[in-house]
């Protein structure tokens, strides 16, 4: 059972926990307790094997094709946590002999794992088993590992093999060719492979300590090259009541890392083993207390304390940041963050709209430069974004449905079984799934109204915002019995929908993509920066921009119905059949819906996987009134399943916006559990990172109240009922904010900024704080956003 009491004392809230073993849980426990430092994410395989488990290694970036009928994934990396141990020539495995006592637990405080197991074995003799490990933040390329074995009944031979396993795949794609394999010193090993397709070098190695009483011992291995694999086995004897201590440290290093260049095979072997050589002599303890120095720091700057008897809400963001932190490629900006994080193989380590709307907002608000690293990624992206526009018969840039390396559609073409024919699901998602072009442009405009980076703008960001309003002007078709522009043959945010005409997130969103280029075009078109007049000339955009204005004035938008309100999700969504949803409206398991019905079947069903007119709701606040979101709401919350991830945060958000507290509070709770509860199967691919973006926002944005609408700093508490107070940081435009909200009042304290002086509203009000000023607001209690 997943614990989340484990921590006591400065602890309490920092740990999760399981206190029993259960070999059909492994997956769940090898997603959530998963390390990681944004380049590398480590999966939390125990250190012995078991058949269920899926161990993996991935390195942000290092994506490669394994043959002619594959897209593009994030490859698993050679395996280094694995460790055979034999006690008394018996091999240790928690399936066999007595488990007397068992804890694994994941401290978010210093981001280690430790797992401490007293087994009995067939002979009766018993064993304490300490295993430790840490992916460090104080240096990127290196991981560290510590077992303490004890022979508690009498003295045993102990022996351990380790090395570095290249024979991992992908769910059976192999990814990668053997380069060098070597022992150096019988204490070193050195594991090269390289990418088959995208010709990345990838190079690891091990080093291994071994410790009796504090004293460091010495032991001649058994040495093995095999296939794909290296390792090195030590044999002890050990007395009852000794403990055998074994470290293991290892380092990480490709051809993609930037501060190596184009570094020949053999150069950065050698600067990868010059690099452990002298790490390791720190021993895994100075190694990890700079690890959790700088994890200290870390958490300095970005921890919410939230006050309330409800302690799981505590734990629940602060899990979220956690993940947060050890998905993000702070390192380099070329790459994305993938729908699983670094955590598991599920979406191939792709990137998605779930960046720009549900990760993103929290860099921009807490790590502006990380938030940089996104929208540049973008960037980089953006020629293959061209290529798929041009591919398609369009003009501008296109944003693939999912996004790898170089912007190029990498989305699967199948996927799972069609319960009515037998055969594989179509997947139209890299196809018609064309809103992604627009939340693109909307986190590159987010990102600038947060930070007010111009330098970005004026080198990269307008660009973006451009070249995505050309590829709408070029989508849009006139309907001359309407007499307006539409969208057809589309899929939106609700994916239970495909080949619809006029979405209405997708057609709005292309719109305010479109006025928000026009009103770029307008502020620029007279600045004297050559490179604004480099710009212009090369897209074209003074003839791109009569476009624009033509086709942002004419496109078809959905309005609401006279009768009650409702936006139509689409032209077709409102006119479906109705069905009894209650069976499939299940939180414990998603997608319930499609063991009874096709694709095509669910397509004729008034029924949302998630989100979709409601998402515009939160995006584009200022174009709706809180008498049509609430009509929506009505409408759409009871025929919507949550079988995305992404869902519940969103309606969290809205129900706070909507004066809903409980039930903000309630769709809280089930998007924080959604990785950290107790389903057992819901995490098995990896960590859901949108939703995990998604806890922040519901409470930051929904129970926090922070907006930004027109790039103002907008603070409109909802504090839960569950919760006396909640603290939260936040930088706005250069300024770091302190904000802590009970039931009664709002203080904002500015901390440090560049700004003499920060305009922001509080309760509908309007403050001007100067530098280093608190000020302190009463809540009038109103219940939503008006």
């Amino acid at each position: 059972m997943l614990r989340y009491d484990m921590g006591e004392a400065e602890l309490r809230n920092w740990v999760i926990g399981e206190d029993s073993f259960n070999v059909r849980d492994l997956g769940k426990y090898e997603t959530i307790m998963s390390l990681g430092n944004g380049y590398m994410g480590v999966r939390s395989c125990t250190e012995e094997s078991y058949p269920k488990e899926t161990r993996d290694c991935f390195v942000a970036g290092t994506f490669n094709t394994s043959g002619a009928s594959e897209v593009t994934e994030l490859p698993n990396i050679a395996d280094v946590t694995e460790l055979g141990i034999w006690l008394d020539g018996e091999g240790f495995h928690l399936e066999k002999g007595k488990i007397e006592e068992y804890s694994r637990t994941l401290n978010l405080q210093t981001a280690e794992l430790n797992r401490r197991v007293i087994w009995r074995n067939d002979r009766g003799n018993s064993f304490e088993m300490v295993f430790r490990r840490f992916v460090s933040l104080h240096k990127k390329h290196l991981l560290g590992m510590r077992v303490e074995l004890t022979p508690c009944t009498a003295a045993a031979e102990i022996s351990i093999r380790s090395g570095i396993n290249g024979q991992v795949t992908n769910s059976g794609a192999q990814h990668f060719t053997e380069g060098d394999k070597r022992i150096h010193d019988k204490k070193i090993i050195q594991y090269a492979a390289t990418t088959t397709e995208s010709n990345i070098l990838v190079v690891t190695h091990c080093h291994h300590r071994f410790l009796v009483e504090d004293s460091e011992v010495a032991a001649e291995p058994r040495l093995s090259i095999e296939r794909r694999k290296v390792s090195t086995e030590y044999t002890f004897r050990v007395e009852a009541g000794q403990t055998l201590v074994f470290e293991k440290i290892a380092n990480i290093h490709s051809s993609l890392d930037l501060e190596h260049g184009q570094q020949e095979a053999a150069k950065l072997c050698e600067v990868s083993l010059d690099e452990l050589r002298l790490v390791a002599m720190k021993g895994y303890g100075k190694l990890l207390q700079d690890s959790t120095q700088a994890w200290r720091e870390k958490w300095a700057a970005m921890d919410i304390k939230i006050t309330s008897l409800q302690e799981f809400d505590q734990l629940a963001i602060r899990f979220a940041q956690y993940h947060l932190v050890i998905m993000a490629p702070a390192h380099d900006n070329r790459f994305g963050i993938a729908a699983k994080g670094l955590t598991g193989e599920g979406y191939k380590g792709h990137s998605f709209w779930d960046t720009e709307i549900f990760i993103q907002p929290y860099f921009l608000f807490t790590d502006p430069g990380m938030a940089r690293n996104l929208v540049e990624y973008r960037y980089h992206t953006l020629d293959g974004a061209r290529r798929k526009a041009k591919e398609n018969g369009y003009r501008g840039a296109m944003y693939p449905w999912e996004s790898a390396l170089t912007g190029d559609e990498v989305t699967p073409e199948w996927g799972p079984v069609d319960v009515v024919t037998g055969t594989p699901t179509r997947i139209w998602t890299g196809l018609i799934e064309q809103h992604i072009t627009s939340d693109v442009a909307y986190g590159v405009w987010q990102y600038y109204l947060a930070t007010g980076d111009q330098l970005f703008m004026d080198t990269k960001g307008y660009e973006i915002i451009m070249e995505t309003a050309t590829f709408w002007a070029s989508r849009l078709t006139w309907n001359d019995t309407r007499k307006c522009c539409e969208i057809k043959d589309v899929i939106g945010p609700d994916e239970y929908k495909e080949h619809v005409d006029n979405n209405a997130f997708t057609n709005y969103m292309a719109r305010w993509n479109l006025q928000t280029a026009i009103a770029c075009y307008e502020k620029l078109q007279h600045a004297p920066s050559g490179r604004w007049i480099q710009l212009r000339d090369r897209l074209q955009l003074d003839k791109a921009y009569e476009e624009w204005k033509q086709k942002a004035e004419n496109i078809y938008l959905p309005r609401p119905r006279e009768t009650d309100l409702v936006i139509p999700q689409d032209d077709t969504y409102l006119g479906k059949k109705l069905i009894d949803l209650t069976k499939y409206r299940n939180q414990q398991e998603v997608a319930l819906i499609l063991e009874d019905y096709n694709m095509d079947q669910v397509n004729q069903i008034q029924v949302s996987k998630q989100a979709d007119v409601m998402v515009l709701f939160y995006l584009l606040e200022h174009c709706f009134s809180y008498e049509v979101k609430q009509a929506n709401w009505k409408y759409y919350e009871p025929k919507t399943l949550h079988d995305s991830s992404l869902s519940m945060a969103t309606h969290s958000i809205l129900a706070s916006d909507l004066g809903e507290s409980e039930l903000a509070y309630r769709l809280f709770g089930l998007a924080a559990g959604i990785d950290l509860g107790q389903n057992m199967k819901s995490s098995d691919q990896g960590i859901h990172t949108a939703s995990i973006g998604g806890i922040w926002k519901c409470v930051v944005f929904g129970f926090g109240g922070v907006r930004a609408p027109g790039g103002q700093l907008r603070i409109q508490p909802r504090l839960p009922e569950a919760w006396d107070s909640l603290s939260y940081p936040l930088y706005w435009q250069g300024d770091l904010l302190k904000i802590h909200i009970t039931h009664e009042a709002v203080k904002v304290t500015k901390l440090t900024g560049l700004n003499a002086s920060l305009d922001l509203s509080i309760e509908g009000q309007n403050y001007s704080l100067d530098a280093t000023e608190s000020i302190t607001i009463p809540l009038a209690g109103r219940g939503g956003f008006r």
